[in-house]
């Protein structure tokens, strides 16, 4: 009788314990969740930074010199389309690089307005222009950081979701791998820009 006891008591501290470990082991999955949709959100906010900054930007320098009009056309277009990425908060790898391809070529866009700036000398030295400037570069050093941040997240997140037994686990609730950014396909290759 007291060996059959001892069993049950035993048996149902096991199932106790392995109870507290599912309840533990699921909140750490939320918690890590959360956090990656927080880090996913501060790269929209870059973004969308970005997206605010542009528009200054592109009117100081049409009321300082006369641009080839094809450029701000081209970075209008591509503000539009970035912005309107924006849009999707879907949380997974065709999202995320939909964003990103748009994101590049918003980048690409002003970097040859940049570019094409220096061949002005009265607009480099305006203070508007070179404060614009100043913000543009520390915003794309936002993004760098943002985008490094997330995939951090997704990083911590999928050793969560993917280690044993915690796929078990996470595959039972639901839980499944995230993407993250991935360098572009020649994006080990310098810009080139041309006049």
């Amino acid at each position: 009788m007291i060996k059959k006891n001892t069993v049950y008591l035993i048996g149902g501290g096991l199932l106790l314990l392995l109870v507290i470990w599912l309840v533990i082991f699921y909140n750490g999955l939320v918690v890590k969740e959360e956090k990656l949709k927080q880090q996913w959100s501060e790269v929209q906010n870059t973004y969308q930074r970005r997206l605010d900054l542009i528009p200054n930007l592109v009117n100081v320098v049409k009321g300082m010199a006369e641009f080839e009009k094809g450029t701000l056309e081209q970075i209008a277009e591509a503000r539009s389309a970035a912005a309107s990425g924006l849009t999707n908060p879907q949380l997974n790898g065709e999202n995320i690089q939909r964003q990103e391809e748009m994101q590049n070529r918003l980048a690409g866009s002003v970097n040859r307005m940049l570019a094409q700036v220096e061949r002005y000398p009265e607009l480099k030295g305006t203070d508007a222009f070179r404060g614009l400037q100043t913000q543009l570069e520390g915003t794309e050093r936002r993004v760098k950081i943002a985008r490094q941040d997330f995939n951090a997240a997704v990083a911590d997140y999928n050793q969560k979701v993917r280690g044993f037994p915690g796929n078990l686990v996470a595959g039972f609730f639901g839980f499944t791998q995230k993407e993250g950014f991935e360098a572009a396909a020649g994006a080990e290759k310098a810009v080139e820009i041309k006049f």
